[in-house]
């Protein structure tokens, strides 16, 4: 990967209006300028991961911000109905809730590449993404 150009599309799995209005802005402060995609629950999430009903022509993302606390399938759900192939894609997990509780599973935490807790610390989030960007791709 190579700077803010990386994450070029970014999947937000997010059913608040106001927390996809905030993270927005906080990836356009950060230097960030990618096309966002929005979905508001896990099956919508899973099926624009494996390109299935509208979503079938929905792009690869380069990075997934996904909150833990959805409907009709949480995030957590989510991470375990997921693909290896979508599993590649850095995963940024937001949520409203303590992560040390949420992620007793060892093997969905380890898919996971960073945690952020709502609501949204600006540096903390620019940090995070700011790193993941600069990872090299595997």
């Amino acid at each position: 990967m190579d700077g803010p150009n990386s994450f070029g599309k970014i999947l937000l799995v997010e059913d608040n209006p106001g927390d996809v209005r905030l993270t927005k802005e906080l990836l356009k402060e950060a230097g960030f300028d990618p096309t966002v995609h929005v979905v508001s629950d896990g099956p919508d999430a899973l099926d624009f991961l494996h390109q299935r009903g509208e979503y079938a022509d929905a792009p690869r993302p380069d990075a997934i911000l996904l909150d833990l606390h959805l409907p009709r399938m949480n995030g957590e759900e989510i991470l375990e109905e997921m693909d290896d192939d979508s599993r590649d894609v850095p995963i940024i997990v937001l949520s409203g809730t303590q992560q040390e509780q949420v992620f007793e599973d060892d093997d969905i935490a380890a898919v996971v590449d960073a945690r952020v807790e709502k609501p949204l610390d600006p540096d903390e989030f620019d940090a995070i993404v700011q790193s993941l960007s600069e990872q090299p791709a595997e």
